[in-house]
């Protein structure tokens, strides 16, 4: 059984920066593709940024260039930096983990994950 845990999250004023943290235990290891995802009431989950087992990142085009997803695997954990935060950043985050390696803008399909977090929320005003 995989778990993960998510932390970091909080209110934030735009422009400022957060890490979010995801701990992950149980039966994970290097070889899984992690993701962060994020939704607000009344809308669909989506993508935000995710990493492969060899360390390749994917972003959605609305964090590009502001987000940094990175991963330590000896803590099984993954981290997200978010930087210039803007005001439509605010939504629950979720981490998420997978045994399939996904590349490109296929790693921010929801779908393709099978393990996920309670979420943690970020609010920026």
């Amino acid at each position: 059984q995989v778990q993960l845990v998510e932390s970091g999250g909080g209110s934030v004023q735009a422009g400022g920066s957060a890490r979010l943290t995801c701990v992950g235990s149980g039966y994970i290891n290097r070889r899984y593709s992690r993701g962060w995802f994020r939704q607000t009431p009344g809308k669909e989950r989506e993508g935000v940024a995710a990493i492969d087992s060899g360390r390749t990142p994917s972003y959605a085009e609305a964090v590009k260039g502001r987000f940094t997803i990175s991963r330590d695997n000896t803590k099984k954990t993954v981290y997200l930096q978010m930087n210039s935060l803007k005001p439509e950043d605010t939504a629950m985050y979720y981490c998420a983990a997978t045994r399939l390696s996904i590349l490109g803008t296929s790693s921010l399909k929801e779908s393709l994950y099978t393990y996920w977090g309670q979420g943690t929320q970020v609010t920026v005003s």
